[in-house]
């Protein structure tokens, strides 16, 4: 047996990190009674794919190890332990051979704890076995629905375990339907009920009679399939033509599991909840898929937390390739494409701020000397709008404060060396570089305030073509790392500038109506008549970009501060606007169906969904984007009525 100095060595080191942190004391010194202590030189295989489990199951005290897996002929990296993390744990819980080949990366010690005495600690606490069920483990152990099946019977749950349903937190988890629920009358109309969604910011609306029961249902997709691509309007027609009738009942309390089950036996996206769990009892609230989404554990803020921890740029790319797969399972789902830009913003600021302390790191271990300046990294384009669900080509800059007179060269040098070093990291993530170099590796993007300053004055105040082509990237702007306060004083700036001027938003309204309906006379899809992408239709450049364009002018019209998405920027004109708020609305519906078209686009043929063939489109995809385009049409009138005609605000 060890010694007490070396049991206490170990304790002291496990009882910091999770899961052992949970263990009680008595137990945890038992256990630490019977761990080794091994030194791993750089280079030394622990285990391969493929081999039968070791007796042990390792902690990591010291240094590094990288868990790799093959995918055809390559050896690709799956994770890396460090300091505190677990790993080997699959066997004990499978009783099968290793998933992935844990090699040393750099001179590491390691806890090995055998494997019986691990079993023991997992058996005695739910919350250990709980830990390692949600997959926070490395190396995991819920693989296969074996694994999770062993785990249920060592958390002592009665119920069995659904198919293709993963066990985390949200086995037991209840949502209380009651904050959720939105309703209308049978005899309200279907612009009513739309205006009361978007009130409310929800995706579905319950109709319910005199006695509250639940007579039909309505969601965003029925608007879209129902609504938008009709051709004739159907407005003030009362919403019993577009509900869906009867409405899938369910009783209060049952698990997210529990109604994840029900929904994929009865082929549906939505549950009313109710008094008895039948259509002839009081509705509570509404349940969707978007709910259960959100409450369970394998959600964005997961991939957030873990950039914010790791330090390997590595490992950001393998946890930013996660997102496509968390996009596509909320497209999937009808998700409302607002929410899953906002989500997966969240995740690339994420993985920028990292980039950006990686990259500050890396210079100073160079020698660089960090310069008594604050500074902001910028996001532009649809990174600065909020609006980049796919990973395509970076645009970004650098703010920063103006130096002390005679450290200007020193401070330029440090920050085009970090924009440099930044987009490297970006690149390595899966974001290509703009094909303009509009991004912070440029010396001309990479400024200090007085000399954005200048920019924006020349491009305000001077308002000619090659100022204009700088509008859509550089006027929306975003602070994602650093001082935002920076950002926030060059956003007034530019407020203050564009007062200045009459010239300037005209200007801006003639760009927006350089991209006209993107249907031809004979009103077929206007396509690409040469090049890589003949015969196919632009979705960027021919739809989306007038509705950015036209939300961009009627933002900076009415004064909008903040920084904001297309949806907002709609959605905020319609609010202080009531003579364009219908058109506004439509706007935003048609962008954010846009939006959603080229994301699941892009995401079955693996690339930027922009350039797609029409011929491809189904009847009902051809006419709701028609639709869209009649709406462009009007909102560009508008703007030309508006700026033309010299009616500005």
């Amino acid at each position: 047996m060890p010694s007490e100095t070396i049991v206490q060595s170990v304790l002291d080191f496990l009882k910091t990190y999770p899961p052992f942190d949970q263990i009680n004391p008595d137990e945890l010194n038992e256990l630490a009674t019977q761990v080794n202590l091994n030194y791993f030189e750089v280079g030394d295989v622990l285990f391969r794919e493929g081999d039968p489990p070791l007796p042990t199951v390792f902690v990591v005290k010291q240094g590094n190890i990288k868990l790799s897996r093959k995918q055809g002929e390559q050896e690709v990296l799956i994770d890396e332990c460090d300091e505190g993390s677990v790993f080997g744990i699959r066997p004990l819980m499978a009783n099968d051979r290793y998933l992935s080949t844990a090699i040393v990366a750099e001179k590491t010690l390691l806890y090995a704890i055998p494997i019986a005495a691990f079993a023991r600690v997992m058996e005695s606490n739910s919350k250990v076995a709980m830990y390692f069920a949600a997959g926070f483990a490395s190396g995991g152990i819920t693989d296969n629905l074996k694994d999770m099946t062993k785990v249920k019977r060592m958390l002592a749950l009665k119920d069995e375990l659904p198919e293709a349903i993963s066990l985390n937190d949200t086995d037991t988890l209840k949502i209380n339907p009651a904050k959720q629920m939105v309703s209308c009358s049978p005899t309200h109309t279907v612009w009513e009920a739309a205006k009361i969604m978007s009130i409310f910011n929800v995706g579905s609306i319950l109709v319910v009679d005199n006695e509250n029961y639940p007579v039909g249902i309505i969601t965003d997709s029925d608007f879209r399939r129902k609504v938008v691509a009709r051709q004739e309007t159907i407005k003030t027609n009362p919403v019993t033509e577009i509900m869906s009738s009867p409405v899938k009942t369910i009783k209060p309390n049952l698990s997210v599991s529990e109604i994840m089950l029900l929904m994929v036996n009865n082929k549906v996206t939505h549950f009313c909840v109710t008094k008895d769990g039948t259509d002839a009892s009081p509705a509570l609230g509404i349940i969707s898929q978007r709910d259960l989404l959100i409450a369970q554990g394998n959600n964005p803020a997961v991939l957030a937390k873990q950039i914010s921890v790791t330090n390997s740029v590595e490992r950001l790319v393998a946890i930013r390739g996660k997102a496509e797969k968390l996009i596509w399972s909320y497209l999937q789902n009808e998700v409302a494409v607002p929410f899953i830009s906002n989500i997966i913003t969240e995740i690339n600021d994420s993985l920028i701020r990292k980039a950006t302390s990686l990259a500050t790191q890396k210079l100073q271990e160079k020698g660089w000397v960090v310069p008594n300046l604050q500074y902001a990294f910028l996001s532009m384009g649809s990174e600065g709008r909020k609006e980049q669900l796919l990973r395509t080509d970076q645009d970004h800059a650098i703010i920063y404060e103006n130096p002390p007179k005679g450290e200007e060269q020193k401070a330029k040098e440090y920050f085009l060396e970090l924009g440099k070093e930044v987009t490297r990291i970006l690149l390595k993530c899966g974001f290509d570089a703009c094909p303009g170099n509009m991004m912070a590796n440029n010396p001309k993007w990479n400024q200090p305030v007085a000399k954005w300053e200048k920019y924006f004055h020349k491009w305000i105040s001077e308002p000619d073509h090659n100022s204009l082509m700088h509008v859509s990237i550089f006027f929306d702007f975003r602070p994602v790392a650093g001082d935002e306060s920076l950002a926030k004083n060059l956003r007034s700036f530019i407020s203050n500038e564009i007062k200045k001027t009459n010239l300037f938003l005209p200007y801006l309204a003639k760009k927006a109506l350089t991209n006209p309906p993107p249907l031809s006379f004979f009103r077929s899809f206007i396509v690409e008549k040469s090049g890589q992408h003949k015969n196919e239709f632009d979705i960027k450049a021919r739809a989306m970009v007038p509705l950015i364009d036209a939300a961009r002018v009627l933002a900076y019209e009415h004064q909008l501060p903040g920084f904001n998405s297309t949806f907002e920027r709609f959605a905020q004109v319609a609010s202080i606007n009531q003579g364009l708020a219908p058109l506004c609305e439509a706007a935003a519906m048609g962008y954010e169906i846009l939006m959603r078209h080229r994301a699941i686009q892009g995401l079955k043929n693996g690339n930027s969904g922009r350039y797609l063939n029409p011929n491809k489109f189904n009847k009902l995809e051809r006419q709701t984007i028609r639709n869209i385009f009649k709406t462009i049409e009007k909102i560009q009138e508008v703007l030309d009525t508006r700026y033309r005609t010299g009616l500005l605000r």
